[in-house]
């Protein structure tokens, strides 16, 4: 078990944020195992024309047998929505030997590809723009888009639950291991399996605040600790079987049939779907239409008083209104 240790302000400065560095790096386990990532699958037939054009001997070897990847290329967020960009530029200035020592604590045991052999300042830059490649071939559009808006409206949910159940019922709803002692100010996050005497640690959060980061690559919360910046908790995002749908030719339903009269089956659609909060980018993927027409429906429905907005950052989220979960029949 691992215990995080909380100071007097330190669940004050606890924070949310997502690093899409992180989600880069993470996604290069789907293509290692595509089984424990079926929420993947759809979009790993969709880039693999353009990953096996790019430097696949070094991207695959960012991830070992046990799915380990380097600490460096999954960094805490610098802010709460840092760039793609930024945070690769602060790769590229890190140290080379900060790589090479994260491709040894990821590696272990295991046998070490030879591609990551030689002069580490080369591989640093290799690897860096192996990842840009990656980024802007197979995920800066329409899957960082999709990804993105998963985070939004995952960060807008903890956020209720944090101001109506308290920090308990937030740490909990992270993953069910993490568990809060209000009288010590401790939470305590349980071993998965046997990972040895790492897993018994006591960490001082001392005065830094925790990070918690939403990602779409793990099963449940994975802590990074070190000793000069604040510890991290990243955990599994909600929603991350929407990233597989494709809602644009499902047909509504027979118990829909009233809300389609009603509506007109574009709206009622879009009605349905924002039982969790979205953006219009986000439902024109989903929905397979123009950004423009989703828009014009969305306008018409917040007019109605179907619907709320808010601005999350650069992006305007919507979501049903309490007259819209009535006209829904509450689902």
């Amino acid at each position: 078990m691992i215990e995080f240790v909380f100071g007097v302000d330190d669940l004050a400065r606890t924070s949310f944020a997502y690093s899409p560095l992180q989600e880069a790096a993470f996604s290069l386990r789907a293509w290692r195992d595509p089984v424990r990532y079926p929420h993947m699958r759809p979009w790993l037939r969709r880039m693999r024309p353009v990953y096996d054009r790019l430097d696949r001997q070094v991207l695959d070897a960012m991830v070992t047998r046990r799915l380990w990847i380097p600490d460096c290329l999954t960094p805490r967020p610098s802010s709460a929505r840092p760039t793609f960009a930024a945070e690769l530029a602060l790769f590229r200035a890190t140290g080379p030997e900060v790589l090479a020592a994260g491709l040894r604590d990821a590696y272990g045991d295991e046998v070490f590809p030879a591609v990551l052999s030689g002069d580490p300042e080369r591989l640093r830059a290799r690897v860096a723009d192996a990842l840009e490649a990656y980024w802007t071939g197979c995920l800066s559009g329409e899957w960082w888009a999709r990804v993105q808006s998963l985070f939004e409206a995952d960060l807008a949910h903890r956020g209720r639950v944090l101001a109506e159940e308290g920090v308990e019922a937030l740490f909990a709803g992270l993953d069910p291991r993490l568990s809060w002692d209000g009288q010590r100010a401790v939470l305590q996050l349980g071993r998965p399996g046997n990972l040895g005497g790492w897993w018994q640690r006591s960490v001082p959060v001392a005065g830094r605040g925790m990070v918690l980061c939403p990602t779409l690559f793990a099963r449940g919360a994975q802590p990074l600790c070190t000793p000069d910046l604040p510890p991290a908790l990243f955990y599994p995002s909600r929603g991350r079987a929407v990233l597989a749908e494709s809602v644009a030719k499902q047909p509504l339903d027979d118990g829909h049939r009233p809300l389609v009269r009603l509506l007109g089956a574009p709206r009622a659609r879009l009605l349905l779907l924002l039982a969790e909060p979205a953006s219009t980018t986000e439902l024109a993927h989903r929905l397979g239409v123009t950004a423009g027409a989703v828009s014009q429906h969305l306008r018409v429905l917040h007019e109605a008083g179907l619907l709320t907005r808010t601005r999350a950052g650069r992006s305007v989220r919507y979501r049903r209104s309490e007259l819209g979960d009535g006209v829904c029949g509450g689902g």
